[in-house]
């Protein structure tokens, strides 16, 4: 049986995003320590604490409060990419810039291994790494 407490639709919002309390509470600017105590209903949420999971985790805010309506107002969040993005965001732009690259080539490498008609090695000659090509050669 669900719990239809406020702190309980917390602790449900927390695990249907499926990230960990440390997580959860470090999106919405909360110590662990007190939100914590707030899943376990030694502290009640405030509004402040409503506002900031209804605005960061895209939660009914309704729902939230009386348990009425739909858990999310949107599509579940996707919340790691949400904080990958922030992480790649805080980086130097020669950082950021080689990251996105590493994430295009193992995305590409990800395509081409589901595409089946297409050659293991992507088309590419045997032995030639194709960043070793200056560009529009």
């Amino acid at each position: 049986m669900a719990d239809s407490s406020i702190c309980g639709r917390i602790k449900a919002v927390r695990k249907a995003l499926g990230v960990s309390q440390r997580d959860f509470c470090g999106g919405i600017y909360l110590s662990h320590s007190f939100y914590s105590k707030i899943e376990t209903g030694k502290r009640n949420p405030n509004e402040r604490v409503y506002e900031l999971i209804s605005a960061k985790y895209h939660v009914n805010k309704d729902w939230l409060i009386t348990g009425r309506g739909e858990m999310f107002g949107e599509p579940l969040p996707d919340v790691e990419l949400a904080q990958l993005m922030d992480i790649i965001r805080e980086l130097d732009p020669l950082f950021r810039d080689c990251v996105v690259q590493q994430i295009k080539l193992m995305a590409n490498l990800h395509r081409k291994s589901k595409d089946p008609g297409r050659p293991a090695g992507g088309g590419e000659k045997p032995g030639k790494n194709p960043r070793d090509t200056p560009a529009g050669t």
